[in-house]
């Protein structure tokens, strides 16, 4: 396999695969191992993991492309996607109002420190490699 142009692209791409995959795949059994909510409505959560597994083919694709390639999603819309994510899952684990068990909580702050950690490893690698202006 072709060495990637930036390995947190692939890592980036990893996360929202996995999580495209969970949330493509909800179901009652999912939602209680991971210990985050149900809902009976099966529409809203397999269609953002739609979107989650697209993100990263996208993040694949700009990882892998060639010079004259099919751009993909590069660092800066990762960033602002994974930005988004983190801030409001935050805000929802802030605001106290989820009654989850333990595994819930620990599953959603471990997903929304890396959603925010891999976009400070981005943006870092990002400002490392450019000359200050």
């Amino acid at each position: 396999m072709p060495k990637p142009r930036s390995v947190l692209l692939v890592v980036d791409a990893a996360i929202n695969f996995l999580l495209g995959l969970l949330l493509l795949g909800f179901s009652r059994p999912i939602a209680h191992l991971l210990g985050v909510p149900h809902t009976d409505v099966r529409f809203y959560p397999t269609l953002l993991g739609a979107v989650l597994f697209g993100i990263g083919i996208a993040l694949m694709i700009e990882a892998y492309r060639k010079s004259n390639g099919l751009a993909g999603l590069g660092l800066g819309g990762a960033v602002a996607i994974n930005l988004c994510g983190g801030a409001v899952l935050f805000f929802w684990l802030l605001s106290g109002v989820l009654d989850l068990p333990l595994r819930g909580l620990v599953f959603l702050w471990v997903l929304a420190i890396a959603l925010v950690g891999i976009s400070a490893a981005e943006l870092l690698a990002h400002y490392r490699k450019k000359p200050p202006v």
